[in-house]
């Protein structure tokens, strides 16, 4: 049985552009109150809220840089001293370097981990500890299914992530519920426009790509049952069943 969120507090990061963004109106629209992480995009978190202000719940910002320990590890009490409660995280944001394999370094696949792993692991582990209920998704991959050799920091972090999921799952039940939604063809990269998205739809089983809004209602789903725990919802078109890897082969 679908669940009720209406009144419920979440905190989103990365939640001022891109499928964030979707993510926020569409919990608001269940009557979701928001805290917009955010890290550079000020304009845009601030546009954000006065959306979701218009759509009647309460809504606020909160920035940290995830590529800095200092501004990132008081993420949680800061949202909690801005809202006062909070029952629901979706660890959105990421980084997505284009990096073969034979460029990653040490150094590059730390700030993929730190950035796309440690930090939502750190935010996760913090909600339990301090509420100790609730619901919390995380933004994986569907390429975790396969290999992405353009992106190979990026997409070890989301092995990563991925196996933290399952394991936080089983951590934290019965009180709190840990997902993911691993995202195939959605939007085209920062930088890239539709182009990028058409020349690709022929590597989709269903020959199409989703959009943002295909994203935010997997995460709703999630968030509404009561009864899934450590769940990753491909939402690619299909795509992870062929173990799509990057494009290319890598010899």
């Amino acid at each position: 049985m679908a669940k009720s969120l209406n009144g419920n507090t979440a905190l989103i990061t990365g939640a001022a552009k891109r499928i964030g963004r979707q993510i926020a109106l569409t919990l608001a629209n269940e009557g979701v109150n928001i805290i917009v992480h955010y890290n550079r995009s000020d304009d845009e978190a601030e546009e954000l809220r006065r959306e979701l202000t218009d759509l009647g719940v309460k809504s606020w910002a909160v920035r940290a840089d995830f590529a800095h320990p200092a501004e990132y590890a008081s993420l949680l009490e800061r949202a909690l001293e801005a809202a006062g409660t909070l029952d629901i995280l979706v660890n959105n944001a990421s980084i997505f370097p284009q990096e073969k394999l034979e460029e990653m370094t040490l150094e590059s696949l730390n700030l993929n981990i730190e950035v796309n792993a440690w930090a939502p692991f750190l935010f996760s582990r913090d909600f339990a500890q301090r509420l100790g209920k609730g619901s919390i998704v995380n933004m994986i991959d569907s390429r975790t299914r396969g290999y992405d050799w353009n992106h190979t920091g990026y997409i070890l972090s989301k092995h990563v992530l991925a196996v933290m999921t399952r394991m936080l799952a089983l951590k934290y039940a019965p009180d709190i519920t840990v997902n993911g939604v691993a995202p195939g063809l959605i939007l085209p990269p920062p930088g890239q426009d539709q182009s990028y998205l058409d020349k690709l739809v022929h590597t989709v089983p269903l020959k199409r790509h989703g959009d943002a809004q295909d994203i935010a209602d997997a995460v709703l789903y999630l968030l509404k049952s009561d009864f899934l725990t450590g769940e990753v919802i491909y939402v690619d078109g299909g795509r992870h069943l062929l173990e799509y890897i990057g494009g290319q082969n890598p010899r």
